[in-house]
């Protein structure tokens, strides 16, 4: 059998506790672990031993600890969207609740809990498919096997560069919008002030100033993790306490008017931070000392970028831009935000842009400067054109293949019993 993954240096589980994570994480669907139980039960019989929750958890919180991250709430969050889906798969959250004779909160209790165990899978997984890779013949004999006339047409694309700085507000900036978003606080809570009114006079969100602040009917998934935290925790029929929204540079109260399932019914009210003039003229300047630095003083822009941007994603990457969902560097030129398009209008490849004010790709506004480092006329796609988007596609085929073969070989090597019922993974796996 070939050798698992180690976890960092510390002693390794054991062998059957390992088998049944994999196992467990990877043959059935991540939603049938969300079983009932009580305060610990099987969670599966690999070989001739009893594997127990707890020791599950156990392994989780140790490998938690050797890559210093912890299990949140903020990580939770990231999981609802799989949660709403599956709820989704079984007719709603109703015919859910019938089937496990739960509320859903209860069911979604029992999916946090087996969350953490799913997460410790995935990154044993992934441990082991990032030992493989795809040789150049590797790539060239997948593409080749590709029907050329099934090749598709991509349209016209850039890639780019960019050096991001965020204009700081004052502190006395903060404070002020932390005292106004206060003060209509108490003037609704202890004041009796209507919570419409005080939106529609005081609420910087223009789509819903004018609406009283309404949200209306959201899923707790569909909102940034902090709304969804404050709104999850917030009792039906109050007012949360103020809290602060960094990408929105901005203070929000939320009322909670209902709650069904995963769904709330809320109002909002938004004070905005203001962002001086000042904290805006200071960061143009320092992206022109940098641009200045870069063309006259033969400065690296990749060293610039990864000590200066104030964006992550691309800052660790030399400062180079990345689609935020798919990875890849190629930028479809129609898809990208007006700002950006005009800011690529005047260059040429190689050229570094003025500094702009720009709405990133993830949404939050800054100031930046663009390298136009390549532009891609639309064409079909090529081993000569697109070598490292087919490169991917080549690793993502041969990793499948060979996590179907390890997946088969751990079955015909040890006996595995999830004490689930055959029906029900049955039919969660038709509902795919």
């Amino acid at each position: 059998m070939p050798s698992l993954p180690k976890l960092a240096s510390a002693p390794l589980p054991s062998r059957r506790l390992l088998l049944s994570l994999l196992l467990v994480g990877l043959l059935l669907p991540s939603s049938a672990l969300a079983q009932s139980r009580t305060l610990d039960r099987i969670a599966a019989v690999v070989g001739d031993e009893i594997i127990l929750t707890s020791e599950v958890d156990q392994m989780v919180k140790r490998q938690a600890q050797q890559q210093q991250q912890s299990y949140s709430d903020d990580l939770w969050m990231q999981s609802l969207q799989d949660f709403n889906r599956w709820v989704e798969r079984a007719g709603g959250e109703e015919q859910l609740e019938r089937s496990y004779g739960k509320s859903i909160v209860e069911i979604k209790e029992d999916f946090r809990s087996d969350f953490r165990t799913r997460l410790l899978a995935q990154r044993l997984r992934q441990r082991r498919m990032q030992k493989v890779d795809v040789t150049p013949s590797e790539m060239r004999q997948w593409f080749e096997e590709i029907p050329q006339d099934s090749l598709p047409e991509l349209p016209k694309s850039v890639r780019l560069s960019q050096i991001v700085r965020y204009p700081k507000a004052s502190d006395n900036a903060k404070q002020q919008a932390k005292q106004v978003i206060g003060t209509v606080r108490d003037s609704i809570v202890n004041g009796g002030a209507s919570f419409a009114d005080m939106a529609r006079q005081f609420s910087d969100d223009e789509s819903t100033a004018s609406s009283g602040g309404q949200l209306g009917n959201v899923k707790l998934n569909q909102l940034v993790p902090e709304f969804s935290a404050v709104a999850s925790r917030t009792a039906e029929g109050s007012i949360s306490q103020a809290f602060y929204n960094d990408s929105q540079k901005s203070y929000h109260i939320l009322r909670v008017n209902s709650k069904s399932g995963s769904s709330v019914d809320l109002d909002h009210i938004m004070v905005k931070v203001s962002s001086s003039d000042t904290g805006e003229s200071r960061a143009k300047s320092f992206l022109k000392t940098i641009r200045d630095s870069i063309r006259n003083h033969d400065v690296s822009f990749e060293l610039m970028a990864r000590r200066h941007s104030e964006e992550s994603r691309s800052a660790e990457n030399g400062g180079r831009v990345t689609d935020p969902e798919s990875g890849t560097r190629d930028l479809v030129v129609e898809a990208l935000n007006p700002s950006w398009r005009r800011t690529l209008g005047t260059l040429e490849e190689g050229e570094i842009s003025q500094p702009t004010k720009v709405e990133l790709l993830n949404g939050d506004e800054a100031f930046h400067i663009v390298r136009l480092d390549r532009r891609i006329p639309a064409h079909r796609v090529s081993l000569e054109t697109d070598s490292e988007r087919i490169r991917q596609l080549a690793l993502q085929d041969k990793r499948n293949r060979k996590m179907r073969e390890w997946i088969d070989r751990l079955r015909d090597e040890v006996y595995v019993d999830i004490r689930i019922s055959k029906e029900d993974i049955s039919s969660l796996r038709s509902a795919r």
